[in-house]
């Protein structure tokens, strides 16, 4: 339910959500559940919705991200629908980013140019760069990366 929040609200659509009350006027647990876990997540990813738009071309998409970009405050950001351990690599982004962060709690993200070494060839010619992740995921549904983008 939140990539679809990503997707229609980030992207200058709204979202309707057809939940109702049952024959005695109560929402269902169930229902109750999902909508305090998506106002939970919104109370900190609030930044990558509201005010932003589908990401330039110029930023290729990851795999099993989902990209939203602000244009007022040159923001950036990295959906993670799939978590990576460890090292996650933005093919295409060298010279793009000066800062990067979870949105969830503003804990630094360290990043850097790819290391000399067969796996990474392509990455040698500073088009890309790789974020240190945390081994284990955060304990939010969706982590968002808050990529604070270079003027260019």
């Amino acid at each position: 339910m939140v990539g679809l929040l990503i997707e229609s609200v980030s992207k200058g659509g709204n979202l309707l959500l057809n939940v109702g009350p049952t024959a005695r006027g109560n929402f269902d647990s169930r229902v109750q559940d999902r909508l305090e876990d998506m106002g939970k997540w919104i109370k900190f990813n609030s930044r990558s919705v509201y005010g932003c738009t589908q990401a330039p071309g110029k930023f290729p998409k990851p795999d099993n991200c989902l990209l939203t970009y602000n244009p007022e405050t040159n923001r950036l950001y990295v959906h993670l629908l799939d978590y990576p351990m460890g090292r996650f690599t933005l093919k295409g982004f060298g010279g793009k980013v000066r800062y990067a962060q979870f949105l969830h709690d503003a804990s630094e993200i360290k990043f850097g140019k790819p290391r000399h070494n067969v796996t990474y060839q392509e990455s040698l010619k500073n088009k890309d760069i790789i974020l240190m992740l945390p081994i284990v995921k955060p304990d939010i549904e969706i982590p968002v990366i808050e990529l604070f983008l270079s003027d260019e």
